[in-house]
């Protein structure tokens, strides 16, 4: 005793279904993982910057320009990172129903704020004012 067509039919819909909405949450999951990477670059990079100001009557110019160079170069690693895992994000799932961010606006922002980065490290380098 066999299933008729329909039953067969219908156990097909749901099994494209299920597969249709794990391709949904893959691609949601991937946007929570790049969402992740940003907010630590951000984080990092206010701490680097903010760490030269607020530390600098506590501690010795050298360790503060160690911690803030050590916290911005991690917020540009951060914004490379989330580049990164979307470039290699693995095998494609199957065409989801979500629309996804276009990847161009990803480099583009990622780009500006690797720059932002880089130009935060050169200020607190370049600045020769002792911060009081």
């Amino acid at each position: 005793m066999g299933m008729d067509k329909d039953a067969l039919q219908h156990l097909d819909d749901k099994a494209d279904r299920r597969t249709q909405l794990a391709a949904d949450r893959t691609i949601l999951a991937a946007e929570r993982t790049y969402a992740a990477w940003m907010r630590t670059g951000f984080a990092a990079l206010a701490s680097g910057v903010g760490a030269r100001t607020l530390l600098a009557s506590v501690m010795g110019h050298w360790l503060v320009m160690g911690v803030s160079t050590v916290l911005i170069v991690f917020s540009g690693f951060c914004f490379g990172a989330a580049i990164w895992r979307e470039l290699f994000a693995g095998a494609p799932p199957p065409r989801p129903d979500v629309r996804q961010i276009p990847r161009g606006v990803l480099y583009f922002v990622n780009g500006f704020l690797l720059l932002v980065s880089i130009a935060a490290l050169v200020g607190i380098w370049a600045g020769h004012v002792q911060v009081r």
